[in-house]
């Protein structure tokens, strides 16, 4: 197997180094209630290189400024970094055909925006998907769930921010790796320590999986597709952790002392 890039492996500040995608597309209301019209937006994924860190953002349409304002609210929030990575348009092969042309068309524009900022912009080589391997992987934790969670429902923006910000928190909960090598500390490190210091927590709530979504109101509903994702991602991405023999090469048996990730099912989202 290769050798991972530099800027993958250099201890750094959190999103000095980044990546960015979109995917989509999902489907918003104007406003509730009957009557109201159903537009397309999009999900921005930015990703640290160092820490694998996940920001999400809400791309109400696939242009140049509404692309600028979400990296606007990215270098806000998290900093500015100092390389950007991006697909190239030629990459999305069977991808949707927007997003293509929007990286195609707008590339030129979006780099000289990042050199004003003191932002290298780079562009993968053409036909090498390969090199987006990390935020490929980003774009399928987030939108495989979520995509499955929503259904045919439809939110407004507010709503779809907030369940992608819940999003975030959930999976920058992930484990990573022991926090020590003492087997009496059960706490793993996560991508949260990087941003806050210490793991995310959620505020409590009632459990809401087996409550039909149409006897919910929408605040109720909206925390329902958060404990639905969870639940997903609990079940699908904790399952992958488990080390497999990829060389056919033997390997230590567990023993007494290792520390190992066990999987319950009545816990809170985070926990």
């Amino acid at each position: 197997m290769g050798n991972l890039p530099a800027t993958r492996v250099t201890p750094n500040l959190p999103f000095h180094v980044s990546g960015v995608d979109f995917a989509g597309p999902f489907f918003i209301t104007d406003r509730k209630g009957r009557g109201c019209k159903i537009t397309k937006c999009y999900l921005s994924l930015f990703i640290c290189f160092a820490t694998k860190a996940l920001h999400l953002e809400v791309a109400s349409d696939l242009t140049t400024d509404i692309f600028i304002l979400c990296l606007r609210r990215f270098i806000s929030r998290r900093g500015k970094p100092l390389e950007l990575y991006c697909d190239n348009g030629k990459n999305f092969v069977g991808a949707n055909n927007e997003i293509t042309n929007f990286f195609k068309f707008n590339s030129e524009s979006i780099s000289g925006f990042a050199a004003d900022e003191g932002i290298q912009f780079k562009f993968s080589p053409p036909y090498s998907p390969h090199f987006g391997g990390l935020w490929e992987a980003g774009v399928k934790s987030a939108k495989y769930h979520a995509t499955r969670i929503l259904g045919d429902k439809h939110l407004t923006f507010e709503e779809l921010s907030t369940l992608f910000a819940q999003i975030e928190a959930i999976l920058n909960s992930r484990p990573l790796t022991p926090l020590s090598s003492d087997p009496n500390d059960l706490n793993p490190l996560t991508p949260a320590h990087f941003l806050i210091g210490r793991p995310l927590t959620s505020l409590p709530s009632e459990n809401l999986l087996d409550i039909n979504l149409n006897r919910l109101d929408r605040y109720r509903c909206l925390e329902k597709l958060r404990q639905h994702f969870w639940e997903r991602w609990r079940k699908e991405y904790l399952s992958e952790l488990q080390q497999r023999h990829k060389w056919q090469v033997n390997q230590q048996a567990f023993k007494e002392g290792d520390l190992a990730i066990i999987k319950e099912a009545n816990l809170l989202p985070l926990k």
